[in-house]
Order: C-alpha cells, then structure tokens, then sequence
C-alpha cells in the first residue's frame, strides 16, 4: 500500500502527526473531527454509489455532525436525494441544505469560470482569516459556490465572528455571505438560522 501511494513511512507519520495536531488545536477536539471526518466519507462514499454526478457535483462539509450542503444540480430530485442520503450517515445532527437547481443553465466554460473563482474566494478568506492574530482561523469552514460565501464553525466571541464576516462580505466577487457559525458558548446541537449579507 505505501508503494502504491507513492508515500513513505515517515511521510504518512508526519501526515498523521500534522493532522491529530490540528484536529486537537480545534474546538471541540480529536473525537469531534474523528467523528465529522467519518461522516464525510460516509456521506461521499453514498452519493457516489447513489451517481456519481451527484458527488462530483456537491460538497459536503461537517461541523460538530452539522453537515452543510452545497454546490448545484441538474433537477429538483436529485437536490431531495443528495439531502435524504446524508440525513443516512451516523451521527448526523443538522442538515444545512444549500443545494440550487441549474436545469442545466450553465455551459461547461461557464461551469469552469465559476468553480475557479469560488476557490479563489474561499482561498482569499481563508488566508486573511490566518494572518489576522485576533482571529481563530482553524476553527472556520469557508465553502463558496456561485460566489455565495458559506462559513461554519465556531467564534471564540461575537467581535471574532464580526471580523471573519467582514472578511468575507469585502473579498472581491462575493455575491452573499451566509453564516452558519455559533459562538463557542452556544450548545452546537441547537438548530442555528443562518445569517445572510
């Protein structure tokens, strides 16, 4: 196996060390990010067996088992199923379903052109969020798809939570920023509205 991924020991152990050091330093700590990896592979590993387009099509990030649905598809159908597979996955507590219908709208140049500028606004946040000293950066998810701007996790206060949605409401090519983000003293169980632009 470490042949095939091209991998060496001390690299794979490093990888790991990297990761169980990261996953400590967030809120919520090992256990939580253990737990939400594994919902996210489980959710991946259902939609692909379910059709693959519909895996290749969304993205699914976890927080604390609030799984956070985005990205766009064909129809109406499949948005219901992306959504009933994911409530399947053990440990799931909220489905954020921000999934939209295209009916196929968009071109391939146009599909292309979109997905490049989404990574380069969540690419822009994500490092004005880590050279701010007063700002947790490790603690945020920042997805972006047609430069709407969808941020989860955990603020240490409400100034660190308005700081991270100044970034990202005055980064370039954001249509609307939602925020799904709790405050650290807030129960992550309780069912969250979201906060748009």
């Amino acid at each position: 196996m470490l042949l095939l991924s091209g991998c060496s020991p001390v690299g794979l152990a490093m990888g790991a060390g990297a990761s169980v050091g990261l996953a400590a330093a967030q809120e919520g700590g090992i256990r939580s990010a253990v737990t939400d990896n594994a919902i996210q592979l489980k959710i991946a590993d259902l939609w692909i067996k379910h059709n693959f387009d519909m895996y290749r099509k969304l993205s699914a990030t976890v927080k604390e088992g609030r799984v956070l649905v985005t990205g766009s598809v064909p129809n109406p159908d499949m948005r219901v199923d992306a959504i009933r597979l994911v409530w399947q996955a053990d440990g799931v507590r909220q489905v954020l379903n921000e999934v939209t219908v295209d009916n196929g709208k968009k071109d391939k140049v146009d599909a292309v052109k979109g997905t490049v500028s989404d990574a380069w606004i969540s690419s822009n946040i994500k490092t004005r969020l880590m050279l701010d000293k007063y700002v947790e950066s490790i603690n945020y998810n920042i997805d972006t798809a047609n430069g709407n701007v969808y941020l989860m996790g955990v603020a240490q206060d409400q100034k660190e939570l308005d700081r991270v949605l100044d970034y990202a409401r005055t980064t370039n090519h954001v249509n609307n920023v939602v925020s799904y983000v709790r405050l650290r003293y807030e129960n992550p169980a309780g069912a969250m509205q979201p906060v748009a632009n």
